[in-house]
């Protein structure tokens, strides 16, 4: 059961303290012209009732306003895919005016002449590009789209061609795990200075059923996520560097039953396509989201966000679990996720840990190595 004591008046102080906005993402779409097995939001790009829930040009533009008088420095636009609005030119052209650094996520598909044009006037902070495969079987089997690695490839020189700053990125499942030696090799070549990967993947914020059994299919097993992270020279290395702040007896919380221990609502937040304010992108639970056509960001972020971080657990297996586990930075468990997972913020999640422990294992035994050579 999740509580909130709103008379711990001094810890309440310290979370309003330690918080100041500087940035915020903003998904100006859940529509996406691929259709990847492992997304936790598309829906068809002629979605209709998605698209007239969309923010307006002006409601973005109201919304931005709050969010730069209340300190905001950086926006990340997303998605979906965002260049499929019509309006994307206009929407970037008005964050950007504001002062704003502006980063922008796609798949790459749908960039054009003009696009180009848009970036090479207005250039963004950067343009990050998921890379699901190098060959078109890999990269179709993730999109169900076919010729969309063609578009993917089309649109990824062209940002090449003319300069413009791309950073790629990759999602470690099942549909391309044999290809992601060849895709790190691909990024890295491509964007020296950034790559990364991610294995994490989590379910459907609307809860579909039958495409959460399809995300899940895509999942690593524990030991192959290690695998790959121990395949990565650079990622594992990171990982053994900084042990003693992943793995550590005094990061372990057995008298704090607060749910919130990350960084959610302290620096950030997100802004769905139909207006919905969330401390993180991640987190959909009820009680946890507040609509913004319905009220003010300054609201959401003074009033709302510190009654969501005061928010406690009465679960004994999470306390006695989570709560006081010394490997819990090694895990894939956050609040958001269990209740994308279960319904509820505060249950363990069987992979999650497993993860956790298959990491701190391979971390221990490559110490175990170093010491013997």
């Amino acid at each position: 059961m999740i509580t909130l004591d709103i008379l711990d008046l001094p810890l309440w102080e310290k979370m309003k303290a330690r918080r100041a906005l500087f940035s915020f993402d903003l998904e100006i779409t859940a529509r996406c012209n691929n259709d990847c097995r492992h997304c936790y939001i598309n829906l068809p790009a002629g979605d209709r009732q998605a698209c007239s829930k969309e923010l307006t040009v002006q409601e973005i533009s109201d919304i931005a306003d709050q969010a730069v008088a209340l300190g905001a420095l950086w926006v990340l636009i997303s998605g979906g895919e965002p260049l499929l609005r019509d309006d994307f030119a206009e929407i970037y052209l008005l964050l950007k005016k504001k002062g704003l650094l502006v980063s922008v996520f796609t798949n790459a598909t749908l960039i054009g002449t003009g696009h180009i044009e848009l970036f090479r006037q207005y250039p963004p902070r950067d343009i990050e590009v998921s890379v699901y495969g190098v060959t078109m079987e890999s990269y179709e089997r993730v999109t169900g789209r076919p010729g969309s690695f063609a578009s993917f490839m089309n649109g990824l020189n062209r940002l090449f061609d003319n300069g413009i700053k791309v950073r790629l990125k990759a999602m470690a499942i099942r549909s391309n795990f044999e290809e992601l030696p060849a895709i790190a090799a691909f990024c890295r070549a491509h964007t020296k200075d950034f790559f990364r990967f991610d294995s994490q993947l989590h379910l459907r914020f609307d809860r579909n059923e039958k495409r959460n059994l399809m995300i899940i299919s895509e999942r690593l097993t524990p030991d192959e996520f290690v695998a790959l992270e121990r395949s990565d020279a650079e990622r594992f290395s990171a990982l053994e560097k900084s042990c003693d702040l992943l793995v550590n007896e005094k990061f372990t919380y057995r008298d704090d039953d607060y749910l919130f221990h990350c960084g959610v609502g302290k620096g950030s937040f997100t802004v769905s396509y139909d207006g919905k304010f969330r401390l993180c992108s991640s987190l959909w639970a009820s009680g946890t989201v507040y609509d913004l056509r319905q009220g003010k960001l300054a609201e959401a972020w003074n009033e709302f966000v510190p009654n969501i971080q005061n928010m406690r657990s009465c679960s004994p297996e999470y306390l006695g679990k989570c709560r006081s586990c010394a490997i819990v930075n090694l895990c894939l468990w956050c609040p958001a996720h269990a209740d994308l997972e279960t319904g509820e913020l505060d249950r363990p999640i069987d992979y999650f840990c497993q993860v956790a422990h298959a990491r701190a294992d391979a971390i221990e035994e490559a110490a175990r190595h170093e010491n013997i050579v």
